[in-house]
Parts: structure tokens; sequence; C-alpha cells
């Protein structure tokens, strides 16, 4: 993950001061409730950020509308990246509070073209804790639905 980390208060992240046009960025397209833009951090060419317009931190903050426009706009987004760039694949990633890898307190989506032997690496431990855990882990879930 980047080393960057925007530590502005709530409504005055840098994506707020984006969406408000208090400063500059190449922005890729929006709508009534989303933005896309180059991010500056560009981890391959063509790298977007797809954001709410309004600010909301994680996905418990956003409403279902903004959710489904925000994956709406990344899939737009994603289509012209292929078309533009000609990756061989597209990693989208969205992620929720620093200890997941959210660098910026602000709802925003990932959109990054792939190529191989980009020095993109997600990996994390698998573990397989059997049947019954797993079942006991849904039926948490339905309980929480």
């Amino acid at each position: 993950m980047p080393m960057f980390v925007d530590t502005s208060p709530p409504g005055e992240c840098i994506f707020c001061r984006l969406a408000a046009r208090q400063i500059p960025a190449a922005l890729v397209c929006e709508d009534e409730l989303t933005l896309a833009f180059m991010d500056i951090g560009q981890v391959t060419p063509g790298h977007v950020l797809v954001a709410t317009r309004r600010h909301a931190a994680t996905l418990a903050d956003v409403t279902p509308e903004e959710a489904a426009a925000v994956m709406q706009t990344a899939r737009r987004v994603a289509l012209a990246v292929q078309t533009a760039f000609d990756p061989a694949g597209l990693t989208l990633l969205q992620a929720n509070g620093a200890v997941g890898g959210q660098t910026v307190g602000h709802f925003h989506m990932h959109v990054v073209p792939r190529h191989e032997g980009d020095g993109i690496a997600l990996s994390w431990p698998r573990k397989e804790p059997g049947a019954q855990v797993l079942q006991d882990y849904a039926a948490r879930l339905r309980a929480a639905l």
C-alpha cells in the first residue's frame, strides 16, 4: 500500500477538497454521486480512484445508492481503462480503516490496470478452518443480516 496517509478532518480531506475544486485533479468523469480521478500515486499507468462526492469515511458510512453508484462508475472506468491502456488484467480494491489499508478516510475504490511483473502483490495467509467452523461463521452473519 502507498505511504501517503491523509490526516485531514472529515469534510476537509483531500478528496472532499478535490470534489469542491479547491485542489486540482486529473478528473476522468463525475456524476451526481461520484467522481473518478487519476491517483497521484500511479501504481501502473491508468490507475484511477472512484470516490463518493459526499464525505463518507468507509463502506459503513455510504448509502446503498452511493455504494451502487461507486461500483457503476468503477465499471465504466474499468472498461475505459481496458480500451485506453490494454492491461492484461484489472484489480478493483476498496479498503476500510487503517488496519484494512485505507490511507484516505473518504470512501473510494481503486481501479488498477494490471500487467505481468507490475510489482503489485495481493496476498494473505490462507486458512482452512473446516466445514463446521464455516457453518458457524455463516450462521453469525445470517443473524447479523
